[in-house]
């Protein structure tokens, strides 16, 4: 798909540009820095559905690959260019412990253009790849409730019949059409908060129980109300149509101070507000 002298020649100048306005307004502020890390899309890469064309006679292990690397040039949609704040409380209840705002995605990881865009899933390995050039990392289980529960767009989850055609890239295209037409049906703009539509990787201590394997969450069809409770059923390598990546800054801010992300799941006082199972051991290992 591409080559190495091409997502050297594009990649690295992406990440270095000053990307195009993030959304007005205080709320979108704190994540100025998070946006800036991706950088402007080059007007020249192929729009989603061109994209998806190519890898269609493509192994799983080459579309992975493939996938990873428009990404990594820069072939993602301006939309999903400017994360936006998501605040978690420090309890419970809300009234006691630190508020942590953490930087999202608006949406899932996506190829293309903002009109010519299909959201696809990648390998644990291909993800964190993409988290590691942006400075992003994976969300928690309790970052992807409140995700759901601040989101401006809520989507319904809309299973595809389970098999071996899970993994095909025609899968991941009829798929994100389905989303696509919910999505399109919905008033608010692209760079709204959206939440529903897929299932999640995320960090969890359980990794560490079970080397080899990726954890999934979500698919939410209501608060608190997954189709895919916590899973690390699968091993590292595995995507199917229904996985969804979504990118988390690595700067959170504490009562709005900024804090490295790995520092708050570690800390005692403060992975609550960000973690169900409280500190996330050598989070940045993960």
């Amino acid at each position: 798909m591409i080559d190495r002298a091409r997502l050297a020649a594009v990649a690295l100048p992406a990440l270095l540009a000053v990307p195009a306005a993030a959304p007005a307004g205080p709320a979108a502020a704190p994540c100025d820095e998070a946006a800036a890390r991706i950088g402007p899309r080059d007007p020249a890469l192929p729009g989603g559905s061109e994209v998806m064309r190519r890898l269609a006679g493509l192994s799983e292990p080459e579309r992975d690959r493939a996938i990873r690397d428009e990404v990594l040039a820069g072939n993602l949609p301006d939309f999903l260019r400017h994360p936006v704040p998501v605040a978690l409380a420090g309890s419970a209840d809300g009234l006691r412990g630190p508020r942590v705002t953490v930087c999202v995605l608006p949406d899932y990881l996506a190829i293309g253009s903002d009109a010519d865009h299909v959201r696809v899933p990648m390998s644990l390995y291909a993800a964190l790849d993409v988290a590691r050039a942006f400075g992003f990392t994976l969300p928690t289980r309790r970052v992807v409730d409140e995700i759901y529960a601040q989101a401006r767009v809520r989507l319904r989850p809309t299973p595809l019949p389970a098999g071996d055609a899970m993994r095909s890239t025609g899968y991941v295209v009829r798929h994100d059409a389905m989303v696509r037409s919910q999505r399109d049906a919905k008033p608010e703009p692209a760079g709204a908060l959206t939440a529903g539509h897929k299932k999640d990787l995320v960090l969890t201590n359980q990794l560490w129980r079970m080397p080899g394997r990726l954890a999934l969450y979500g698919w939410h069809r209501g608060p608190s109300a997954p189709i895919q409770p916590l899973s690390l059923v699968h091993g590292a390598r595995y995507a199917d149509y229904s996985h969804g990546i979504r990118l988390v800054g690595t700067t959170a801010f504490v009562d709005g101070r900024p804090r490295s992300i790995f520092e708050v799941l570690r800390d005692p006082r403060l992975a609550p507000a960000l973690s169900d199972e409280g500190p996330i051991e050598r989070a940045t290992e993960l």
